[in-house]
C-alpha cells in the first residue's frame, strides 16, 4: 500500500538515514523542507522532499492533503518510568509548603510509596493503569516511548513490571523499548543490608532479565544515598557483560560524577545531568553518550534547570524526555517539555525538535530506524496543525497533533 502526504507547509526532520545524531551547532539545523511530500510503502518512507519533485505514484495511492500544517518524525519520549500505580499528590502538596525530596523518602515515601503500591497490583492491574497513558502519549505525537521497571525492587515484581511492558508492546501502536531499574532504590527491607541487594541485582536479577530478553538497557540511579558511583559501575559492567546497553540517571541532585561514569561505560545516554560538572560534559561529548534533558522535572520539582546551552556548546547531542512518574513528572505532554526546554533552557526550536526525535531515537539506539524523515525509515510520522514548526513551542501547552502514523498506519486522528 502507497500512502503520500502532499503539500506540507514544511516537513521538518528530514535528514539524510546515515545521520544518527546531530550535536553543536548541527542540531539546531531540523531539516526543514517547504512545500513537502512524504511517500509512505509497506510501512516505511519510500521518498522525502518537495512537492513539486513527487516521483509518479501508482493509481490506487492514497493522498492526504496537508497543506497548512507541520509533519515531523514520530516523537521518542526515551526516559520514562510509565509502570506504576498509586499517585502522590500529598507529596506535592507538602514540597510547596518546603519539605524536600529527600525528606519525604527517608520517611519511606518518594520511590518507596510507589513500590508498596505496585507490588500490591497484578500484572492485569498495572497494564490496565498504563494504557490511558500510552494513549496520553500517543495523542502528544509520541510513536516510540522508553519505559523503565523499577517500581518493584523484588525479582518477581520487576520481572513482573517488564511483563507488562513487553504485553503493551504487543498491544500496540506505540512502539515501546525496555529498561530494568532494579537500581532505582534499596528496598526498605535490604535498607540494613544493602550489599544483599547488591549481590541480588548483580547475581540473580539481571542474569534471569537478559536471559529472558525482558529489556535492552539497564538503567541505574547514580545519586548520594542512593546507588554510589562504585556500586552503579558493578551493576552496570555486569549488565554490560550480559548484553544489556546501558543508561544512566546521572548527576541529577548532586555532582557526584555519574556523567562521566556513562560516558567511560559506553552508556548510550546520561540523563538528568542538573548538576553536570564541565569535566563531565566533555567527558560526554568525548564519548558521543547523548545527554537525556527532563526539563519538567526540574519545573515540577522547582529547582535549577539542566545547562543545555553549555551541552551543546561544547558539542553532546541532547536529547529531551517527559520522565513522566508519579512523584518528580507526572505528565506525558512531550510538547510542552520542549516549550519548558526554549523558555527555561534557552534552547533554540530546532534543537528541541532535533532533541525529541533523532537525538531521543540515539539515545535508545533506535536512530538507524525512527527519529528522522529519511527513505527507508519506518514510516512514523506526526501532522501538527501549525503553520511554523516554532509555534509547537511558541503556542505552548495546547496540543497541536492532527494526526499520528505508526508504521505507516494512521493511529490517531483529532
Amino acid at each position: 500500500m502507497v500512502t503520500v502526504l502532499r503539500h506540507a507547509a514544511q516537513l521538518v526532520g528530514v535528514t539524510p538515514a546515515t545521520q544518527l545524531r546531530k550535536a553543536g551547532a548541527a542540531q539546531r539545523e531540523p531539516g526543514v523542507v517547504a512545500d513537502g511530500a512524504v511517500v509512505l510503502r509497506d510501512g516505511h518512507i519510500d521518498w522525502v522532499g518537495p512537492d513539486a519533485a513527487l516521483p509518479p505514484l501508482p493509481p490506487d495511492a492514497v493522498q492526504m492533503d496537508v497543506a497548512g500544517k507541520v509533519v515531523s518524525p514520530g516523537l521518542v519520549d526515551s526516559h520514562t518510568h510509565l509502570i506504576f500505580a498509586g499517585l502522590r499528590e500529598a507529596e506535592f502538596e507538602e514540597r510547596l509548603q518546603g519539605v524536600s525530596y529527600q525528606e519525604i523518602t527517608a520517611r519511606g515515601g518518594g520511590i518507596m510509596s510507589t513500590v508498596r503500591t505496585v507490588r500490591q497490583c497484578s500484572r492485569a492491574d498495572l497494564k490496565a493503569l498504563a494504557r490511558p497513558r500510552l494513549e496520553r502519549l500517543l495523542r502528544f505525537g509520541v510513536t516510540t516511548v522508553e519505559v523503565k521497571s523499577g517500581y518493584g525492587l523484588t525479582p518477581a515484581d520487576e520481572r513482573k513490571c517488564l511483563e507488562v511492558i513487553a504485553d503493551l508492546d504487543a498491544e500496540g501502536p506505540l512502539e515501546l523499548v525496555p529498561t530494568f531499574l532494579g537500581a532505582h532504590a534499596v528496598p526498605a527491607e535490604y535498607r540494613d543490608r544493602r550489599d544483599e541487594y547488591l549481590r541480588l541485582l548483580i547475581d540473580d536479577m539481571l542474569p534471569e532479565v537478559a536471559r529472558c530478553r525482558l529489556a535492552k538497557f539497564c538503567d541505574v540511579f547514580c545519586e548520594t544515598g542512593v546507588f554510589s558511583l562504585d556500586e552503579s559501575e558493578h551493576i552496570l559492567l555486569r549488565a554490560r557483560d550480559l548484553g544489556l546497553r546501558l543508561k544512566l540517571h546521572a548527576d541529577e541532585l548532586t555532582p557526584l560524577g555519574g556523567a562521566e561514569l556513562a560516558a567511560r561505560l559506553g552508556a548510550a545516554s546520561a540523563d538528568h545531568l542538573l548538576c553536570v560538572t564541565d569535566a563531565g560534559i566533555d567527558a560526554l561529548a568525548a564519548a558521543g553518550t547523548v545527554a537525556t534533558l527532563l526539563p519538567g522535572t526540574a519545573f515540577f520539582l522547582g529547582v535549577p534547570y539542566a545547562p543545555a546551552r553549555r551541552l551543546i556548546q561544547r558539542g553532546v547531542a541532547v536529547a529531551l524526555a517527559s520522565d513522566c512518574n508519579p512523584g518528580t513528572c507526572p505528565t506525558e505532554n512531550l510538547p510542552l517539555v520542549g516549550a519548558m526546554a526554549c523558555s527555561q533552557m534557552g534552547m533554540l526550536p530546532g534543537e528541541v525538535v532535533t532533541a525529541l526525535t533523532l537525538n531521543a531515537a540515539a539515545a535508545l539506539d533506535r536512530s538507524g530506524r525512527v527519529g528522522s524523515l529519511a527513505a527507508g525509515k519506518q514510516a512514523d510520522l506526526v501532522v501538527f496543525a501549525v503553520p511554523d514548526y516554532r509555534h509547537l513551542f511558541y503556542h505552548f501547552g495546547v496540543n497541536h497533533v492532527s494526526c499520528v502514523i505508526k508504521r505507516g498506519r494512521v493511529v490517531y486522528t483529532a
